[in-house]
This record gives C-alpha cells, structure tokens and sequence, in this order.
C-alpha cells in the first residue's frame, strides 16, 4: 500500500499572499503543493485579457509565484499543481518554461485543457441563477466548465513537475493528486467523498489556519501576521490530518476546521463536485495536538451527469464617484451630498447607489439612531452601457466641492467595464479535456 501522502495548500485566492507557499514548499515535506487561484469573476476577467492580448490570459502573478517557487520544489522534489492558467493555460506554461529556462532548471510541464466550452453553450440555455434564458444577459465572453479530477489525474500520470490547468473545481485540485497516489478507481465515490473534504477543508489556504476566522477578543489568532498555510497528511482511504509548519503564525483548531468545513457549503449533505456529490454530515474531526486536527468520515450521494459552467458577460460600466465629509455634523453635510446627487442623476440612471461608508454602508442603516460620527465617506455609483455614461457619476461628486456642502475633500474618481456571472449546466458528454506536455531540459555548454 502506498504511504502516506502529504499536500500543501498555497493559495486560496488570486491575490493571495506568496511566501506561505515558499515556506510550505521549503520546510513543509511536501509531496504536492496546490495553489488555488481562480473563481468566477478572475476567470471571466482572465478572458477579457486574452481577448485583448493572445499571449494573456493567465493569473497575473503566475510569474511572480513560480520564480519564487520553482527552486524549492526542484530542492524538495515538490509537485505543483494550480489553475492559475486562468483563460490561457497553455500561455501559462509558456511563461513557466521561460522562467526555467532563466534559471536553469530542468522542467516538465503538463497542461489540461477542454474546460473553455464557449462554443458550446446556446443562448436559450438557462440561467442557474435566475432561470431566464441567457439571451436576457449581456454579450458572452466566457463560459468555463468546472472540470474535475479525471482532467487532472493524466497530467500526474505524464510524470510532470508542474500541472498548469484553467478551470478546475476547487477540491478536485486535491482529490486528483490523492486519487493518482492511491491509485483509488472512479467508481470509488466514498473515498472520493473523503478526499472532496480534505480538498474544500484546504481550497481557501489560510482560511483553516485562521484567516478570515480571527476577531479580536472573541476569536483570536496567535501570530496572524505571519499566518502559515495548511497541509494535510492523507490516507488511503481519504481520511486526513491538517497541520501547518511549526513557527509559523495562525491556529488549526477545531473552530478554525468546523467553519472552513460549512463554508459556501449551501447543503452539507451534498455538497456538488464534479468527481462525486459528497455528504458532509458524517464527518468527524479531533484535535490530537496542537495545530493538528485529524479529519475522519464523509461519504458519496451520488454524482452529477452535468458539470456546472460559469458564463462571463459584458455588463456595461460602473460609474463612481467618492467624496469625504469629516467634523461636527459630517453625517447631515454628506446626507445633503446625496440628495443633491440624486437629484442631479435621477433622469441619468434607472439607479444610483448611495452609501455613506462609516454609517449605513455594510447593512443600509445605522444601527444606532442616534449615531453622529465624525467622519464618513460618501460614495455614489451606478451602471451605464457606455463609458462615457458612466463616467457622469464621478463628474457630479467632484462638483461637490464647491457646489455642495461644506468641507468635502479627498475626491475620487473612476469608470469600469463590469463583467457580470451566471451559471449553467452543461451535459458531461459535452466538455472533453486534454493534457499538453511542455519541457524544457538542460542545455549543454557550447563547447
């Protein structure tokens, strides 16, 4: 039976931070490192990129990461795997490769493909979200299947170093390296359940460690400054034990594990991947240590005939203006703001969005009525087809100055093209994926 398999979570987001990742890869004895650098919004985005430019497409800080990455996991015999391939993957891998190439490290990469399906969707197919037509939405500017773990597991099995992909669900970024080290067949949906939890429980990085858990005097966090990322030391059978590398900042605690586990889990009894539809109820978790909670349990429902699709759309433009307001009576003056906005803008827009951050921006009132804070920023903005529309709203705030209330300052600004997301369903039979093998070996001297 095989060991025991290790894998390190070092990213959870596009922007996430990138040392953690060094720190997993260099001390974390790691036979694989996952970052996971999309979501819905990145990848339409990601699209408009290559739209504008064929060589982009890719995650914006790819080249960052694995110039910082690359000489550890080659020292540490490190796999990665990442959907930072965005819209372009195979741009990507090019990208990769040069960085290898500079500096002289020996590379196999292998990138899967076949989630773009934009060619393949028809515009009387429906909303998930809203149940219209997708002729009711802006022009289409992507449409992304969420692959699974079936894409990946061919990448592994070429030998690669690095496994570049687009759009791959979350925990199927996981569960393939888990699935290929076991060897575990398709049909092994419980043990794929499993390893569906360890790779929700690890998709957001920090998340386990204690990110966005922390709140001062009710939950604290040791250390957050220099919050270490998790990995998880998984069996055969999918059960695992989350850990980070000692010294580094952050708490895995069954608080941190439990919340991370119900997070964006809309049904905990089945929750949708593409490799499995797994229930959560019966999971069970144990601190054995500190920082160290084992992860047992879980099992398949079933599985999806269809795999979800996320459609970008052309949404027009954002228009926003900014305008701060600070001293006795700050709240009237920036309230007397707003009135003279809508005023102005009401003709203009089917809506313009008020808020007065520092008061009722977060919930749409003050929670206390008698609030009379010192300082609040007014913020106005509103949708427009065109840029020059838009760009009205962040005209009128700026004549705040000196035709509005006393002592507004510090205004601001900006228009920008809004890319709108929906989902879909897309037949299994349709989305066909594919592993291109890239390389670059060591060149000799010239003699």
């Amino acid at each position: 039976m095989p060991r025991r398999l290790r894998i390190g979570s070092g990213a959870g987001f596009s922007g996430d931070r990138l040392e953690p990742a060094v720190i997993l890869a260099e001390q974390g004895g790691l036979d694989y490192l996952v970052l996971e650098c999309l979501a819905e919004r990145t990848i339409a985005l990601a699209q408009l990129r290559r739209r504008a430019n064929p060589t982009e497409g890719y995650d914006p800080l790819l080249k960052r990461r694995v110039e910082m990455l690359l000489p550890a996991l080659k020292r540490r015999g490190v796999r990665l795997i990442s959907n930072f391939g965005a819209a372009n993957p195979l741009a990507g891998a090019d990208v990769i490769l040069d960085v290898a190439r500079r500096l002289r490290v020996p590379l196999k990469v292998a990138v899967v493909t076949g989630d773009d399906v934009l060619a393949k969707i028809g515009r009387d197919q429906t909303a998930l979200e809203s149940g219209r037509p997708l002729s009711d939405y802006g022009p289409l500017v992507s449409a992304n299947a969420y692959l699974g773990a079936d894409a990946v597991i061919p990448a592994l099995e070429s030998g690669a170093d690095v496994v570049i992909t687009g759009r791959v669900a979350d925990p199927s970024l996981f569960v393939a390296p888990i699935a290929h080290h076991f060897g575990w067949r398709p049909d092994e949906l419980d043990r794929l359940a499993r390893a569906t939890v360890v790779g929700h429980l690890l998709e957001c990085a920090g998340q386990v460690s204690g990110g966005y858990f922390a709140d001062p005097g009710i939950k604290d966090v040791p250390d957050i400054a220099h919050l270490g990322f998790p990995f998880a030391d998984v069996d055969e059978e999918g059960n695992a034990e989350l850990g980070k590398v000692e010294g580094t900042g952050g708490a895995i605690t069954l608080a941190t594990v439990k919340e991370q586990l119900l997070y964006e889990a809309s049904n905990p009894g089945a929750y949708v991947t593409p490799d499995v539809t797994a229930d959560f109820r019966g999971v069970s978790l144990r601190e054995i240590a500190e920082n160290r909670v084992a992860v047992e349990g879980g099992r398949a429902s079933g599985k999806s005939p269809t795999l979800k699709v996320s459609i970008g759309y052309l949404a027009g433009y954002l228009g926003e203006g900014e305008i701060s307001y600070a001293g006795r009576n700050a709240l009237a003056r920036a309230k007397l703001a707003g009135d003279i906005l809508r005023q102005r803008l009401r003709d203009l827009f089917d809506e313009v969005r008020i808020d007065y951050i520092g008061s009722t921006s977060s919930h749409g009132r003050a929670l206390d009525a008698a609030e009379n804070p010192y300082e609040i920023r007014l913020r106005a903005a509103a949708r427009a087809p065109t840029a020059e529309q838009a760009s009205l709203i962040g005209e009128e705030v700026e004549a705040l100055y000196l035709n509005g209330p006393a002592g507004g300052g510090g205004a601001r600004k900006r228009v920008t093209e809004q890319v709108g997301i929906v989902s879909t369903l897309l037949e299994r039979a349709a989305v066909t994926s594919s592993v291109t093998i890239k390389e670059w070996k060591h060149e000799p001297a010239a003699v």
